[in-house]
């Protein structure tokens, strides 16, 4: 298949061109590439052959074999002509069924081209490694058509960079090898008319040996305590592991830093020789001798400078630190406070402002600058991952990321954060949990705790210590593209789950942080995020996601506030502010910027709530802020924010902070608190005694003990809607037809922030889809995505439909979204359940519009997202476990109902907040004389404070409300029913005991 042509960068260098010179005695015949004379095809992958491609079908050039009398080679050229308006060139890739070429033996490529002097550059690529010509490496250079008529062109291996524009497979290793060589392409000039000849490419010349031959050090820090030597190890490696043709010298001497040399430390110089001959991987080392000096000082630096002969030199030469040492703050017996007040005092302004900032590790293209601006934190934004994404690499990248940080001053370690929203999701083969929005289903506080353990343990066995979850949002509208990040609705069910910040961090007062097995957690957004109206967004074409809340005050503290309350109470170590806008009605302020609200972050939860953690802010949020950037940096300090997430603007976040430190704009007191409080966490995690990765737990991640967990949840998620004539559960002797996009597609079932932000369909980590997960059950079962297959003698169908895979506000309604179901979900299930008796499951973030349809299924299941564990959905199928799910949000009847939640004055849904049928027993029987019994038990339940015992009489009254209504679900039956679980969550069980007789009398 074409594939994109290289995009020509002015950074790129015209390669020498200079007319044929003789070769060394000792350098390698020529070895021939492409003669042109027609024993290469016209021809593509797999095959060996030319191929031309372009950005539209006419831009592809017309090639041809040439007959030419002045051929420089035989007697046919490779010719052409061409008009590109976009990208076109041509390729030759070779035989992709066949070993890869092996180039390494010379020094670069040559060919003849027939020159124009058009004074245009035409772009060479190289394909190299991976699996075929058309998913390699690619490595490209240019020259310029500034001559008449044949010239050779020369151009040494060393001169092809690495293309930074686009690679077809996201890079290999970044490493020109040439020993697995798969081809080239010739990128053609745009805008002009043209023709061109080629002919003879070859390959020339002895190989330079610093191409393929390259001096390492087996780090870019050694820290070493005092008076201890540290060892630097120099490794000679080469491409394809041969043999040096040449020797290489590495020259060293101990220069510069702020270690003192003879006090400090012995200063060392000389040379190591690696002889013609030695094995790739050789390694030699240096020592450095330390002293030892005063009883407590900060860290020092020894840099040693490499100059390397006869093979690439290291990118950067490598420093030796000697440790921090004998200073309070690094005394683990003393309390935590007095180690913060002493570091902090002994900081500079530059230093403090690096412990404020954060970074992409993708934007950290230097690696020194994690110690140059001191920087206090890194983290992975979704879908951002080392290659191979694996538990092993991502520890080894934030070990390399924490030694970076070793060559500061004080040596703090860095707080590495990642978006673990339900599961290690960036991580492939991790356990992915149900999103919050099927968790808060479970109505099971135990098992979100238990969801939360399993997550903390997988990330900290990657070495990372910091997770942005929970989202304690109360969504308010099921058209926002964030909603299913939300447990629910009802502020008071979303209290309920925030047992998963035990889950995450153990107890409430910090103790286990230092755990192996737990993570700092996130409190977000702060505050409101879930009730944006929806038309009020202004960012890009999201039209909810970023916009503006509008409430009373009281509306504020009962729906948005409540769960903060709850998670400061809960010991939550960092909270994330909203990036939407806060509108008080009656502070006549106006809709404000939550980063802004300094009412809110310092005067609510730092003062009135007594947040005592520290507060970071969303990605690149402060850029939402009114005015330059250094108001941008004022205005959030100064609203108690501690930490910017500021992925790729590091260097100029911290420079501005400390500029407007310094001219008295911000005050050197607000620094100082925001720096204490970063710091206080650090400690608390023990990233100081072990800042490196504690990998004992690897080996669980993805472990069946984990993935139970997660198929408990996925089992309790899901939510029996309609159930007529006990369609559900199935039997394993039904012939079942199962259909729908979502059947068989985990990255849908999985949905946002799974591998990538926005998630992806098909198969992109390890899991068991929901068809899988009934096969295992042993369900008879035959399967058509699109019910295509004939229809004829089955028991039961089972369509599994709903949305793809969205996040943010990217997934907003009215952004490219709806709440219909496809054409094809509607066209499946009309199909199958015209044909038999069918249940049909709903995979999806929110509540989709199926109210057309209802009458004509007989099951309908809420599924929500429930993670890679299709294995649950199919044991509440298949009656192994019951359903027990109850609705999270309100079900609409239409989008016009937009937004619906429960304690609305109107209120009409398709089903109610709380319902949802059981399959565990049959439903109990009664009327209002039952439940009058059960509310005076509830009572007293109520009085006795037994929660237990008051939640099953609850339960039973709601099951006994269900049966007699059916699906004969009015507003007088909907609005108490919804109630009594309200009322039921905040511990009020005889209220909901009689609103649910309410119900029973309006059923």
């Amino acid at each position: 298949m074409p594939r994109t042509a290289l995009l020509v960068s002015t950074a790129l260098l015209a390669a020498v061109l200079s007319p044929a010179v003789s070769q060394a005695a000792d350098a390698p015949a020529p070895v021939p590439v492409d003669r042109f004379e027609g024993e290469v095809p016209f021809a593509s992958q797999p095959a060996d052959g030319i191929f031309t491609w372009g950005g539209d079908s006419d831009d592809p050039p017309h090639l041809r074999f040439a007959d030419r009398a002045d051929a420089p080679e035989g007697a046919k050229v490779l010719a052409g002509t061409y008009d590109i308006s976009g990208y076109g060139g041509f390729s030759h890739d070779f035989a992709a069924n066949e070993p890869a070429h092996d180039w390494s033996a010379h020094q670069g490529i040559r060919f003849w081209w027939d020159g124009r002097n058009t004074g245009k550059k035409t772009n060479l690529e190289i394909k190299d490694g991976g699996a075929n010509g058309e998913a390699s490496e690619l490595w490209t250079t240019s020259f310029t058509d500034d001559f008449t008529g044949w010239k050779r062109i020369e151009i040494p291996f060393a001169d092809f960079v690495y293309r930074t524009d686009y690679q077809p497979v996201g890079g290999i290793d970044h490493v020109l090898g040439l020993t697995q060589m798969w081809g080239y392409a010739v990128t053609l000039p745009v805008g002009v008319q043209g023709e061109f000849a080629m002919d003879d490419v070859e390959l020339y010349g002895r190989a330079d040996q610093t191409l393929r031959a390259a001096v390492t050090t087996g780090s870019a820090v050694y820290p070493v305590k005092e008076g201890g030597t540290a060892t630097v190890g120099v490794t000679v490696a080469t491409t394809g592991a041969a043999p040096l043709d040449d020797p290489v010298t590495v020259a060293y001497e101990s220069a510069g830093g702020t270690a003192s040399p003879g006090t400090d430390y012995t200063p060392v110089s000389g040379t190591l020789t690696f002889p013609a001959g030695t094995a790739s991987g050789t390694t030699k080392t240096v020592k450095v001798p330390t002293r030892k000096d005063r009883s407590a000082e900060s860290a020092e630096t020894i840099p040693l400078k490499l100059t390397v002969t006869g093979a690439k030199a290291p990118a950067e030469n490598p420093q030796v630190v000697i440790d921090a040492h004998g200073l309070p703050y690094l005394d683990s017996k003393l309390p935590v406070k007095k180690r913060v007040a002493d570091l902090v005092s002994r900081m500079s302004l530059a230093e403090k402002a690096g412990q404020m900032t954060q970074a992409e590790r993708g934007a950290i293209t230097a690696p020194g600058d994690i110690a140059s601006y001191g920087l206090g934190s890194l983290l992975s934004g979704g879908g951002s991952t080392p290659t191979p994404n694996t538990p092993a690499a991502w520890a080894q990248m934030i070990d390399g990321f924490q030694l970076r940080a070793q060559a500061t001053r004080f040596q703090i370690p860095l707080i590495y954060g990642v978006d673990a929203v339900h599961g290690h999701n960036n991580l492939a083969g991790a356990t992915i949990m149900p999103h919050n929005i099927g968790i808060g289903a479970t109505r099971d506080p135990q098992l979100a705790q238990d969801t939360g353990a399993v997550t903390a343990s997988e990330v900290r066995a990657t070495g990372v210590p910091w997770d942005f979850a929970p989202c304690l949002c109360v969504t308010r509208d099921e058209r926002w593209g964030r909603s299913y990040e939300s447990f629910g609705e009802d502020p008071a069910l979303v209290e309920s789950m925030e047992t998963v910040i035990q889950g995450l961090q153990g107890a409430a007062n910090g103790k286990e942080l230092k755990d192996d097995d737990k993570v700092l957690a996130t409190a977000k957004h702060f505050v409101g995020d879930g009730g944006t109206a929806y038309g009020s967004s202004t960012t890009g074409t999201y039209t909810v996601d970023q916009g503006v809340t509008k409430v009373t005050r009281q509306q504020l503290e009962a729906v948005h506030l409540a769960p903060f309350r709850t998670a400061v109470d809960r010991g939550v170590g960092t909270v994330m502010p909203s990036y939407s806008s806060l509108d008080i009605l009656g502070d006549g302020l106006g809709p404000v910027k939550m980063h802004a609200r300094a009412d809110m972050i310092n005067g609510v939860l730092k003062g009135r709530m007594g947040f005592d953690g520290f507060v970071i802010s969303d990605w690149n949020a402060i850029d939402q802020l009114p005015g330059d950037y250094a108001a941008h940096v004022r205005t959030a300090v100064d609203a108690g924010v501690d930490m910017m997430m500021v992925p790729y603007t590091y260097k100029e976040f911290s420079g501005t902070l400390a500029d407007e430190v310094d001219a008295g704009r911000i005050s050197r007191q607000r620094i100082d608190d925001a720096v204490s409080r970063v710091l206080t966490q650090k400690f608390r995690l023990g990233l100081f005694e072990k800042p490196y990765a504690d990998t004992r737990n690897a080996a669980q991640i993805g472990s069946a003990a984990h993935r139970a967990v997660a198929r408990r949840a996925a089992a309790e998620s899901q939510v029996l809607l309609k159930n007529a004539g006990g369609v559900l559960p199935l039997k394993t002797s039904q012939k079942v037809y199962v259909a729908g996009s979502n059947a068989d597609d985990l990255g849908n079932q999985t949905g946002g922030w799974t591998i990538t932000w926005q998630g992806s369909s098909g198969t992109a980590t390890t899991g068991t889809t929901i068809l899988q997960g009934m096969r295992n059950a042993g369900g008879d079962v035959t399967y058509s995505k699109d019910a295509s297959a004939p229809t004829g003698g089955y028991d039961v169908g089972v369509v599994v439909v709903g949305e793809t895979p969205y996040a943010e506000g990217v997934g907003d309604v009215g952004n490219g979204n709806d709440l219909t179901l496809t054409p094809a979900d509607q066209a499946a299930v009309d199909k199958v359940c015209a044909a038999m008796k069918c249940a049909v499951l709903v995979v999806s973030g929110r509540p989709q519009l199926i109210g057309d349809r209802l009458g004509r299924i007989d099951s309908l299941v809420a599924s929500w997202l429930p993670g890679t564990e299709g294995d649950g959905v199919a044991d509440v199928l298949y009656g192994k476990r019951p359903f027990t799910g109850q609705l999270p949000v309100t079900w609409p009847k239409s989008e016009a109902q937009l937004p619906i939640n429960v304690g609305d004055t109107a209120y009409d849904p398709q089903f109610p907040y709380g319902w949802g049928l059981t399959t565990l027993t049959k439903a109990p029987e009664g009327g209002a004389a039952t439940l009058k019994t059960l509310g005076a038990a509830a009572a007293v339940a109520e009085k006795k404070h037994e929660a237990r015992t008051g939640r099953a009489l609850v339960t039973r009254a709601r099951l006994i409300v269900q049966r007699k209504a059916g699906q004969n679900i009015t507003a007088a039956v909907a609005k108490p029913f919804a109630d009594a679980d309200h009322l039921l969550l905040t511990g009020r069980y005889a209220a909901a005991v009689a609103k649910l007789a309410d119900a029973y009398r309006a059923a």
